[in-house]
């Protein structure tokens, strides 16, 4: 475990910065709001992480009081790391982050890597005001995502379909989402567009289709 490096400074800012200020460490708190996950997944969904690195930021953060490390019952077996309550606390300081970072995403370059549930914390955004559990399918992938969770309220997000049955189903290409996701267009915009198929017959869905 390296040793805690420091600003010392007597800032609020400057302590959360000796915190979550090293590289990899949000992008990690991002993978974990969608729950439990081994090591193996993580570095999977990291991609440009090195082995040692990700080791490293794990033990830091656990020592930090920002995740925990458990032992999965049989038959599983293996480790995973989940947040706490205070790394969940994390949730809306990525949502301010990716929000600030929207005119920085410009187009995808050839080395930029993917992942379908990345677009979740933008769509979390655009469903600001909307409470329920939505499925996205995507051209890169289907994932799940709570509208209206809070800090603590479990996983915000989740890779595949939604456990049970979604409250809404939206349906768009990877070109309207990024859209979505630099800012450029709204999600009520869209809908009416047609860029995106809102499916669902409950409050959620019918207020998507109407804003």
């Amino acid at each position: 475990m390296s040793p805690r490096r420091s600003y010392d400074q007597y800032c609020s800012a400057a302590r959360a910065l000796d915190t979550v200020g090293d590289r990899w460490t949000l992008l990690i708190v991002r993978e974990l709001l969608a729950g439990p996950r081994r090591y193996t997944d993580l570095h999977a969904d990291l991609p440009g992480v090195s082995t040692d690195v990700l080791a490293s930021r794990l033990k830091d953060m656990e020592r930090d009081g920002l995740t925990t490390r458990r032992r999965l019952p049989p038959p599983g077996a293996a480790y995973v790391y989940e947040l706490t309550g205070r790394g969940a606390g994390l949730l809306p300081v990525l949502q301010a982050l990716g929000a600030w970072g929207e005119p920085e995403l410009g187009g995808r370059r050839p080395t930029d890597a993917v992942r379908a549930h990345w677009f979740a914390l933008p769509l979390l955004r655009a469903l600001e005001g909307g409470t329920g559990l939505v499925e996205v399918r995507l051209d890169e992938g289907v994932f799940h995502l709570r509208a209206g969770s809070g800090e603590g309220a479990g996983p915000v997000y989740g890779d595949g379909p939604a456990p049970g049955e979604p409250d809404a189903r939206l349906s768009l290409d990877t070109a309207t989402c990024t859209a979505i996701s630099r800012g450029e267009l709204t999600l009520a915009d869209a809908v009416r567009a047609g860029r995106v198929e809102v499916a669902g017959g409950t409050p959620l869905a019918r207020e998507l289709r109407e804003r």
